[in-house]
């Protein structure tokens, strides 16, 4: 049974299209999918993202544990500051990709995705075992509210006396929102402004509903899973399962800037990524948007001369573009007269830059 998130009979007051999302039971959509993404993209959209894994490290050698568990140098990190990272096993192959706040001297919160929590928090347990630090999950006793969007700090700012002006982009800091104790993070994974606020189970309804009187001057709407999914598509943002796995490194997916070979001492994955570091890929990770109206979709073959080069990971009608767009790993040399093959005509697609979409800051 899907596990619902402390938000469940908000959205289902709402009118929600719940749907299963690595066992929680969350909100698809709450009427129009396209009406939800130009929120986002033109005012505000609010977000329950509580099914994300919250695994706390502790202690004197909290920092040196996570140098040695991921592939970022987070002992380098500033108190407040946050950093985008990954886990991987030994063949360097990406477990999942994380973000990592550092909230004081000696404690870390590990943000991972739903579909990997577990699996994070028992690779860090062995992974720590060696150095004097406490490893706790506490998805449990976190919701997780994202609001994102251009008008996002004007409606978080009628709520809060935090300094959001000085919150910077990947920062994170402990406030009170509508009265209540939270961590205010300006992250995201839409493409836009906005804010993750991390607060105990208990006060998310809350918080829920003052964020949305608060917002409905500005054009707030409350957004389920699939704006999320178009929004960071856009926005050529990575999702685990589909541009990351166990079977790709990140030097695979265009990312090897996030794996620091420099920093002191061993860690998980370093010999195999090393390995491959000045290796070029055998396939590269490319944006598609197709010239006609057929959406590409993930696993669909991506040809050229009817041959097969390469499989869409993501795709989806672009609400930005007005054009349906993908992701795909396509053979390394391959960028002109490609096609997507799907079921079986073969529609043409142009390569280009990623991401599709970025905001004007």
């Amino acid at each position: 049974m899907s596990r619902p998130t402390p938000l469940r009979d908000v959205h289902e007051s709402l009118g929600a299209t719940l749907t299963d999302f690595a066992g929680w039971l969350m909100p698809l959509r709450y009427g129009s999918e396209s009406a939800e993404h130009n929120a986002v993209r033109q005012a505000a959209g609010l977000f329950d993202l509580s099914h994300m894994g919250e695994i706390f490290l502790t202690g004197s050698q909290a920092a040196q544990a996570l140098d040695y568990a991921l592939v970022g140098h987070l002992s380098a990190l500033a108190v407040g500051r946050a950093r985008y990272t990954m886990i991987v096993d030994e063949r360097g192959g990406v477990l999942d990709d994380l973000i990592v706040y550092r909230l004081g001297d000696e404690e870390f919160m590990v943000v991972a995705n739903a579909s990997n929590a577990d699996k994070v928090a028992d690779e860090l347990v062995t992974r720590a075992k060696a150095y004097d630090t406490q490893v706790e999950d506490r998805s449990g006793r976190y919701a997780l509210i994202a609001v994102q969007g251009p008008r996002s700090e004007e409606i978080l700012a009628t709520l809060t006396d935090a300094d959001l002006g000085g919150l910077k982009y990947y920062t994170g800091l402990p406030g009170r929102v509508d009265g209540r104790e939270a961590l205010i993070a300006r992250t995201g994974y839409t493409g836009e402004d906005g804010f993750e606020l991390f607060v105990a189970d208990d006060d998310a309804v809350p918080l829920w509903h003052a964020l949305t009187a608060a917002g409905e001057p500005y054009g707030l709407k409350p957004a389920g899973l699939s704006s999320r999914d178009t929004l960071r598509l856009e926005a050529g943002m990575p999702l685990y399962g589909n541009e990351l796995s166990t079977e790709l490194t990140p030097f695979d997916a265009g990312l090897g800037r996030v794996v620091k070979f420099d920093k002191p001492g061993d860690f998980v994955g370093r010999s195999a990524l090393e390995a491959v570091k000045d290796v070029p890929p055998r396939r590269r990770l490319v944006g598609l948007v197709a010239r006609g109206r057929r959406v590409p979709r993930h696993g669909y073959p991506v040809t050229k001369d009817g041959a097969v080069v390469g499989e869409v990971t993501s795709g989806a009608p672009s609400q930005t573009l007005g054009k349906p767009i993908a992701l795909a790993y396509v053979d390394t040399g391959v960028g002109e007269g490609l096609a997507v093959d799907i079921r079986g005509r073969q529609e043409p697609v142009d390569v280009v830059e990623l991401p599709f979409y970025r905001r004007n800051k």
